[in-house]
Order: structure tokens, then sequence, then C-alpha cells
């Protein structure tokens, strides 16, 4: 089995993915690619034409999200920078549990962005599989703090809602030098709390000559210029073989 995309976001996130399905289908059919997973950012708005453009190409589609974290979702009130955290289905339990997640996230969660929180993971973990997430995630954002008995504790406390065995250490390198510290202490915890780990590329973008337009559409997002944009993606957020 060759290597499968499990951290992708497409047109379907909003302000962030630049993905076009049909062409991003495309490619990954270009690539030989046997399945693909979608995880944009809290939603899962192109999850049906993802599906079927998929099975029309001979492509296993994995269905998934990349959602908000927050301490507690009912909580509105502040400024906050909620925490990413991947979620796959492994099946149809795992599909009607993402659906509740989301939901409740917009209905009850939502402040700025669809949120939720330990509490709504915990009732809804059975058939899905949680990954780290990108800098973004509290692990990740923990161990950049310093904080590393703080990840470890985090990463304890996902393997008891989730299982060991459905919890997975995210690497990522897009050329941020962020990411190997991140790599480096991830990798020591996955030795410690024998925690399996995968590879994942952040894609963005289908090419790697997209990444212009990218930067573009971050700075339209941010209500900035191109020049003033934090560089957080890089021109290897794209879809590799």
């Amino acid at each position: 089995m060759g290597f499968c995309h499990l951290h992708l976001h497409t047109e379907y996130s909003l302000l962030d993915g630049l993905c076009r399905l049909k062409n991003l289908i495309k490619k990954a059919r270009g690539l030989s690619f046997d399945s693909l997973a979608l995880t944009d950012h809290g939603g899962l708005y192109g999850m049906v034409p993802f599906y079927k453009t998929c099975m029309e190409n001979g492509i296993k589609p994995l269905i998934g999200c990349e959602i908000y974290v927050v301490d507690n979702m009912k909580k509105r009130e502040g400024k906050e920078s909620p925490n990413h955290l991947v979620l796959l289905a492994e099946n149809d339990e795992g599909l009607k549990n993402l659906y509740k997640i989301i939901s409740l996230s917009h209905l009850e969660g939502f402040y700025f962005k669809p949120r939720t929180d330990k509490t709504l993971l915990s009732r809804y973990s059975k058939g899905l599989i949680a990954l780290s997430g990108c800098v973004k995630g509290k692990l990740p954002e923990l161990i950049l703090k310093g904080d590393i008995d703080g990840a470890k504790t985090e990463a304890k406390s996902y393997m008891d809602i989730f299982g060991k065995d459905n919890f997975f250490l995210e690497l990522q390198y897009h050329g941020l030098p962020l990411e190997k510290k991140v790599n480096f202490w991830l990798l020591n915890m996955s030795k410690e709390l024998k925690l399996d780990i995968v590879a994942t590329n952040d894609v963005h973008f289908i090419e790697k000559t997209d990444y212009t337009l990218h930067r573009v559409l971050m700075a339209v997002q941010t209500l900035s210029t191109v020049e003033e944009f934090p560089r957080y993606t890089t021109p290897e957020h794209y879809l590799k073989s």
C-alpha cells in the first residue's frame, strides 16, 4: 500500500484551502493514489462531491475533519486561539459520531469558529481516529512553549478519549524550523508513551506553483497584505507524491 494523504484541505476550507475537487482528484489519480482523506476545517461541506468524485476515479475516500478544540466550548467571551485536531472516520459509527461532533460544534460551540472540547469528544469518540495535528495542535503548541510534560499529559488525555490504538502523533515538515523542534519531541514522546506516529503533509494547494496564489488567499482571510501575513504555509504544502 502506497502513501496516503491524511491531512488535506479543499476549497471547502474557506479562504484557506485552494484545492478544487475535480483538479485534486485528477492529480491524485495521476499520482496513482489508491486512497485520499478529506480534512477540511470545521465542517464536512465538501464530503458528498469528494466522495462521489473519488469513487468515480477508483480512489478510496477517507472522510475526516480538522476540528477546533477549546477548553470549554460553551464559553463565549474574550479572544482565544482554538487548537487543531484531525479526526478520521474509521467506520460507520465513527462517521455518525463525526456528524454529531461537527453539528454540535456549530449549534452549541460556535464562537467565531465551530468549536468543540474534550467533554464532547469523549461522548462521541467511538469509531474515530485522531491525529495530533499541525503546529497549531495542542501538543505542538505546548512543545514550542517548552512545556514537554504538559504535552505528554495532553497526549495521555487523547489516548484516554480515543484509545491508544486510535490516537497518532502527527509528524509534518514543510521547511519551517519550528517543525523540527516539534518532531524531535513527538518522536521522543512516541517511544516513551508507546504511541504510533504518522507522517502527513498539510495539503492546502495542488501544485507547488500555487503557493503564491495561496498567500494571496490567506492575506484576504486575515485582511492583511501578502507581505504582512506570517508565513505559516510554505511552497511545500502541496499534493506531493
